[in-house]
């Protein structure tokens, strides 16, 4: 079977993303980071297929997306439509937030994220 995460050839480069993250990125992973959502664990700077996403929850196979302005242009609007659509082809779901929304309302985004995470009748939501 072939390996479609963390390859061999993506370490550097995901390495470097994980020392350089933006700044909505770094106040996300605050929040994720150490399982502080109901114990679920995520990574950041995670390697699936050709790609490297922002953060990566294998329990409940979801993508997290940060993105800045420059994804607003057409070009990358087009590139991260099909990226996001290979990455659902292998049954994982992928939200997207922009920088703004992480900073200005962080509360909401969370939230979001926990409305898609696979909680058991004893973990609250929250």
């Amino acid at each position: 079977m072939t390996q479609i995460f963390n390859t061999k050839q993506q370490t550097e480069r995901r390495k470097l993303l994980r020392n350089n993250p933006t700044f909505a990125e770094y106040k996300l992973w605050e929040a994720l980071r150490s399982q502080q959502l109901h114990g679920i664990k995520f990574r950041r700077q995670v390697g699936i297929g050709s790609y490297i996403v922002d953060f990566y929850c294998p329990r409940a196979k979801l993508v997290i997306e940060v993105d800045g302005g420059y994804h607003l242009t057409d070009g990358v609007r087009m590139n991260d439509d099909d990226r996001q659509k290979n990455i659902e082809a292998l049954g994982i779901r992928v939200l997207r937030f922009t920088n703004k929304q992480i900073q200005k309302n962080l509360d909401d985004v969370v939230r979001a994220i926990l409305e898609n995470l696979p909680l058991t009748k004893g973990e609250l939501r929250g």
